[in-house]
């Protein structure tokens, strides 16, 4: 189960709080056992590739698999375009594939929707790598039309902004309130299994104060699992893309002496990560190790201010991004596809009518 944070001042700026300003986060990071493993590797982006690689074996046997691509050098813009300018074979195997994907999503929401903290959702907005794909919001769709033919009252809908930006624009929601007041800015790391991206947040709160109008202003892509970098050459990696934002908006926009990351695993008050990291470079668990603390030691101010560094789990982040347009239900959650299946279940602390 995860661990919770909790304190006493809603809006107060923690690592890892369960009170923001705007929402409870019931629970994240949950570890759901299966008979054969953990119930999050059933429904990850490696579980597609491998039900479409049993299926094209079966195939081969027939030698009858209608795709000359090895299933390994197949990217989601291959796989779309097979979907969907393929002949009918091809397109054919690929809803095979996204079929017994959807059903294997949607078995495991049933899981979640068992647990207490996830029991009351109504709505479940779907982000992470394999949603920016064709395939991903079919599957997602189609496991939400499984769940909702049961007679269940959930939603299951592709997160709205795009799961490059969404895990940035989220970050906003971390910022404490004084933030808003004199700056329109803020840096945001969005760390992966695969990727690390930072980039400048331009909050537009004179368009909407609830950040519905925030949107990405710059961003960097580093990826880093084709490079295997050591854990400390990643965070030099990363705060050098840090440097070069801020250079960026110097002149440009009044950036807030504050970052806030969305990162795999438990975080701790501290800033430190207690599990759940195991897909990034080196041993970001190691006692002394301590993420808020090494960037912070690189970055100790951005412009006449001290550095605010604020970390918050990275399926938490991309469903704050989500916040402003949860406010028709009371509670709801956040899965998020990509190298591992992340989770996270909020609670608004205000309905609106």
């Amino acid at each position: 189960m995860s661990r919770q944070k909790t304190s006493s001042q809603p809006g107060l700026a923690l690592h890892g709080a369960d009170e923001l300003s705007s929402v409870r986060v019931q629970s994240y990071n949950l570890e759901i056992r299966s008979e054969d493993g953990f119930l999050g590797d059933k429904a990850n982006r490696a579980a597609f590739f491998e039900i479409l690689e049993e299926l094209r074996r079966e195939l081969r046997k027939q030698d009858a698999d209608p795709i000359e691509i090895p299933t390994d050098d197949l990217s989601r813009k291959k796989i779309d375009a097979l979907l969907t300018r393929g002949d009918l074979r091809e397109a054919s195997l690929i809803h095979s594939a996204i079929e017994t994907f959807a059903q294997r999503l949607a078995s495991v929401t049933r899981r979640f929707l068992r647990i207490k903290s996830w029991s009351d959702a109504s709505r479940i907005v779907v982000g992470g790598g394999f949603r920016q794909s064709r395939v991903g919001e079919l599957a997602i769709g189609r496991a939400g039309i499984l769940l909702q033919a049961e007679g269940r009252a959930i939603e299951l809908v592709p997160i709205r902004n795009d799961p490059d930006e969404a895990g940035l624009i989220g970050c906003a929601h971390l910022a404490p309130s004084w933030i808003f007041e004199a700056f329109d800015s803020i840096l945001a790391v969005d760390i992966g299994g695969t990727n690390i991206r930072a980039g400048v947040v331009q909050l537009n709160q004179k368009n909407a104060s609830d950040l519905s109008k925030a949107k990405v202003w710059k961003y960097e892509l580093w990826k880093h699992a084709e490079e295997d970098p050591l854990r400390d050459e990643a965070i030099d990696r990363l705060c050098g893309m840090l440097e070069d934002l801020i250079g960026l908006a110097k002149k440009k926009r009044k950036l807030a002496p504050f970052i806030g990351i969305g990162c795999p695993g438990v975080i701790l008050e501290d800033g430190s990560i207690d599990r759940g990291a195991q897909n990034l470079p080196g041993n970001w668990h190691s006692s002394r190790f301590n993420l808020a603390a090494a960037i912070r030691e690189r970055i100790p101010a951005i412009g006449d201010h001290d550095t605010m560094i604020v970390i918050h789990n990275d399926a938490v982040v991309q469903g704050l991004s989500e916040t402003p347009f949860m406010q028709d239900v009371a509670q709801w959650g956040a899965l998020t596809i990509g190298t591992g299946l992340g989770n996270a279940s909020f609670r608004n602390r205000t309905k609106q009518a």
